[in-house]
């Protein structure tokens, strides 16, 4: 069962959520927050699997919120298993615009992923699913636009800058490939090499370009120029 906190700070918005969240026999909705400050509280004291906040946090710093949560150190599990840990929650974005201006820093900060507001409700629930495994999650619309504010905000580096020359042609291969959408299984199956060995190369790329998760690696794609908007 995926456990979830609602970060909002409409009370409407939140019940909506909570009763979508709850229609799902494979999600429990733990607790809701109406700002920051109480999303780091709650998040501390029920670690859920998944924070799903509004981009427009109150009372706090949304980044700060960010960084708080997901970076909290993991904590025994209650129920005594050798060797278990709860994990800080993984935390996924509501956001109305897809511009939010703190985009590129939330992710830094460790955020999982966006979805637009206007998502459909299975579009929902499976960001819900897909963040809470680990993986990160970015719809097309945000990822377009959050490209263009890197690209307009940062200054295009070099690539010994940005450490893209620390990358293998093979590594570089593969991360074009991630930047496309692919995954593992896919990246193996059209590069002509093995499951693992993709795996290797990904875990290789996001020690030197210091990603923590794909859509971070994504976002260095086009930033460092290796990929381009078509």
């Amino acid at each position: 069962m995926t456990s979830v906190l609602v970060v909002h700070g409409q009370a409407l918005q939140r019940h909506g959520f909570r009763m979508l969240l709850a229609a799902q026999p494979d999600l429990t909705v733990v607790g809701e927050a109406s700002g920051g400050f109480e999303a780091i509280r709650l998040s501390t004291e029920l670690r859920p699997d998944v924070v799903l906040m509004d981009s427009r946090v109150a009372d706090t710093d949304g980044i700060d919120t960010i960084r708080r949560i997901t970076r909290a150190p993991a904590l025994p599990h209650p129920s005594g298993t050798t060797g278990a840990v709860r994990k800080p929650p993984q935390v996924l974005i509501l956001t109305s615009t897809g511009r939010d201006e703190y985009a590129y820093a939330a992710l830094r900060a460790g955020a999982r992923g966006f979805l637009l507001q206007d998502a459909t409700p299975d579009e929902l629930t499976a960001a819900v699913r897909i963040v809470a495994t680990g993986d990160a999650l970015i719809t097309p619309g945000v990822t377009r636009a959050l490209i263009d504010a890197v690209r307009q905000q940062r200054p295009v580096p070099t690539e010994r800058e940005i450490g893209l020359d620390a990358l293998t042609e093979r590594e570089r291969d593969v991360l074009v490939a991630v930047a496309s959408g692919w995954s593992n299984t896919e990246i193996a199956t059209r590069l002509s090499i093995a499951p693992t060995t993709v795996k290797s190369h990904v875990s290789n790329i996001f020690g030197k370009i210091g990603a923590h998760a794909r859509v971070q690696a994504v976002v260095f794609a086009y930033e460092s120029g290796l990929v381009r908007p078509a």
